[in-house]
Formats: C-alpha cells, sequence, structure tokens
C-alpha cells in the first residue's frame, strides 16, 4: 500500500519557479492611502479633505487605480452604510475631536497640522481595515467610497458582482 502523505505530495504540480513567478505581480494585493490633507473654506466653515489612493488587481473593483477626495464625514458615512447594511463588525473611526472645536483655543484645534497627521493616520488605517475584510470588499457603499468621485447618498445598498 502506497502512503497517503506521498500520494497526497504527487498530486501537487511541482515545477522549477521561473523569474515571472519571481519577479512578476503578486497574485492578489489592495492598497489604500490616505494622504495630502487640504484645508478648504474660510472662517466657521472650514474642514479638512484628504485624498484616497487606490491600487488593486482584485478582479471585484471595477477600477484598478482611483483617486478621489474624501472628508471626515464621508469616512463617517461608510461607517454608518456598513453597521446597517453589512454583517461585519465595523472598526472605530478616529474621534470627533469635540474639544479641538470649542472657541478661544490656544491651538488651532481641528487644522492643527499634528491633529490633522493624528486623523489622517488613523483614517488609513480605518479604510485598510475594512477594505481587507472580503465580506466588506463586495459592499456597494465601500466601491463608492473609494472609486466614485462624489458619493450618492441616495444610492441603493447592496452588493457588488464581480467583473471579469
Amino acid at each position: 500500500m502506497s502512503d497517503p502523505v506521498v500520494a497526497d505530495t504527487r498530486r501537487l504540480n511541482s515545477r522549477p519557479q521561473d523569474l515571472n513567478d519571481a519577479y512578476g505581480p503578486p497574485s492578489n494585493f489592495l492598497e489604500i492611502d490616505v494622504y495630502d490633507p487640504q484645508i478648504n473654506g474660510l472662517g466657521r466653515s472650514r474642514y479638512t479633505t484628504y485624498e484616497v489612493r487606490m491600487k488593486t488587481n482584485l478582479p471585484i473593483f471595477k477600477l484598478k487605480e482611483s483617486c478621489v477626495r474624501r472628508r471626515y464625514s464621508d469616512f463617517e458615512w461608510l461607517k454608518n452604510e456598513l453597521e446597517r447594511d453589512s454583517k461585519i463588525v465595523v472598526p472605530p473611526l478616529p474621534g470627533k475631536a469635540l474639544k479641538r472645536q470649542l472657541p478661544f483655543r490656544a491651538d488651532d484645534g481641528l487644522f492643527d497640522e499634528a491633529f490633522i497627521e493624528q486623523r489622517r493616520s488613523g483614517l488609513e488605517q480605518f479604510i485598510n481595515r475594512i477594505a481587507g475584510h472580503p465580506l466588506a470588499q463586495n459592499e456597494r457603499c465601500l466601491h463608492m467610497f473609494l472609486q466614485e468621485e462624489s458619493i450618492d447618498r441616495n444610492y441603493i445598498p447592496g452588493k457588488v458582482r464581480q467583473q471579469y
């Protein structure tokens, strides 16, 4: 009788690794960066936007590269949509920073460079944790957030079908 371990390994198609295997693109990747914070508006109507850049080779995404600008409230929208419509545990966003919005502060409050960098880093961690979840990758709201220039808040929630 043959050894079952040897029989199992015989089924593996072993071949020497060539240069395409060693230096070719990774099988699946999804990279999302949040950077280039910009302050928009004047006075009390100022707000910060962040550039969200995505690169992927996952077939579920219609675009393989995209770059959009989002503000904190857009990240809140995405979190709320995922909590309402998906079955995943959604990670927390960086805090709202209510104390930074008080008048008569000695620093720039919400527009302090250190705070903006801290928030940018937290938003990047948030979106990468969500986008890395296989179930979240099928959600239409995530695709809209990452790939559409503007968010249609009247969209119909649901799953995205894989594109071939």
